[in-house]
């Protein structure tokens, strides 16, 4: 088999792309958000509960689904992820009412939560660990082309169910392709599967749990301009799903760009001698300070200007989480990737769960997203001074 570094990282950039289909099959909702609001009548308040379905059942799986990809090994497991999610969404695009688009939205999440821990599992068998941070960032592109791509789908489709479908081919085809180039280009590390007990005790590591919360505070503003980019350029600019989508698809790709500058702050820190820790934590600081930009969104008089913050939001708040999600993989390496990185997922899970509610609460009846911004814009800071006593415990 394939052993060079340009194999290796085509291999990462194959596994990409179930980050695209990954993020297109719940980011189609987010984006449908407007028609789906108003088939099936809901308040904003219920629409923040459809995205938070999706990341309670997305929170409470992401142990089992990260022990399990380490247990199994990452073929197996992320083959039945994978089509075990696209069957969610086809049931998705079938949904005939709020409850029943609520129940598909549980099983998605639940089974999607195995997304991003085997991704960082393959960039650590993959990849050297100055290039983690790259790798994670070119998983970040998958993302961002969903991003991109979803208010385009639905835009240019008849109704919002079509996406759905279009999602769970994609996610079913790309099974096969994975699984051959899984089988011919051999990892920078081969790490076979974990069948020993004791895997969950990394759990309890004091250190995780400080990356856990730190990620929390950090992914607030990524996991806004996620979900409620589209319903908030319509409501704050009396855009429609038409004419939003030339402003929708902006900050996903800032987002991209933000990756790679967030993993090259952290590759140069480390050619120039800093250890992996204290490279990473750099790479969050720059960036928390950077997500104060967030403050100047209640000044944006048109969805142009609104864009435009929003995009620089996004940016360093991916360049942060780039490096973030690569602490756990340093310290715990590619054997028990599956399950540190699983903690991150259940800890963006469990954020999403509170604050995507509280969003729409807020939207509902302050008719204003000024008080989510002033919340959100310090959050990041506060995520790197968690972080600050890895150093030391690093070293």
């Amino acid at each position: 088999m394939p052993t060079n570094k340009a194999a290796r990282w085509g291999a990462v950039s194959v596994f990409a792309l179930a980050s695209t289909w990954n993020y297109l099959d719940r980011q189609v909702l987010n984006s449908a958000g407007p028609a789906v609001i108003a088939e099936f009548h809901l308040s904003k308040t219920q629409f923040g509960w459809l995205i938070s379905a999706f990341s309670i059942a997305y929170a409470l799986a992401s142990p089992a689904t990260g022990w399990l990809l380490d247990w199994l090994g990452l073929e197996i497991a992320i083959m039945w992820s994978v089509a075990m999610w696209s069957v969610s969404s086809i049931l998705g695009g079938l949904s005939r009412g709020f409850g029943q688009l609520l129940g598909t939205r549980v099983m998605l999440g639940a089974f999607e939560s195995a997304g991003v821990p085997a991704a960082g599992k393959l960039n650590a068998s993959y990849l050297e660990p100055e290039n983690r941070a790259i790798g994670a960032a070119m998983t970040q592109v998958g993302l961002s082309i969903a991003g991109f791509a979803a208010p385009w789908l639905v835009a240019a489709t008849t109704g919002w169910r079509q996406p759905f479908y279009i999602c769970a081919a994609l996610g079913l085809l790309w099974i096969p392709v994975f699984l051959l180039t899984k089988r011919r280009i051999a990892p920078f590390e081969s790490v076979p599967p974990q069948r020993e007990t004791g895997g969950l005790q990394i759990l309890r590591d004091p250190r995780l749990q400080r990356i856990v919360i730190a990620n929390m505070l950090w992914m607030g503003s990524y996991s806004f301009w996620t979900n409620w980019t589209t319903v908030f350029l319509t409501g704050s600019f009396h855009l429609t799903l038409k004419t939003v989508a030339p402003f929708a698809w902006i900050p996903p790709v800032a987002a991209t760009l933000g990756a790679f500058a967030g993993g090259w702050i952290s590759r140069q820190a480390i050619r120039r001698g800093r250890s992996n820790a204290d490279a990473r934590i750099l790479g969050t600081l720059i960036s928390a300070v950077g997500c104060l930009v967030v403050l100047a969104m209640p000044f944006c008089t048109t969805p142009q200007l609104a864009t435009f913050v929003a995009s620089v939001s996004s940016f360093w708040a991916v360049a942060g989480s780039v490096n973030l999600y690569t602490i756990p993989v340093d310290i715990w390496g590619p054997e028990r990737a599956g399950t540190a990185v699983s903690a991150l997922v259940f800890g963006y899970g469990v954020l999403q769960a509170g604050i995507s509610p509280a969003i729409g609460w807020s939207v509902d009846h302050l008719h204003s997203y000024d008080l989510v911004f002033r919340l959100l814009a310090p959050m990041p800071l506060m995520a790197w001074w968690l972080l600050r006593r890895l150093r030391t415990e690093q070293s």
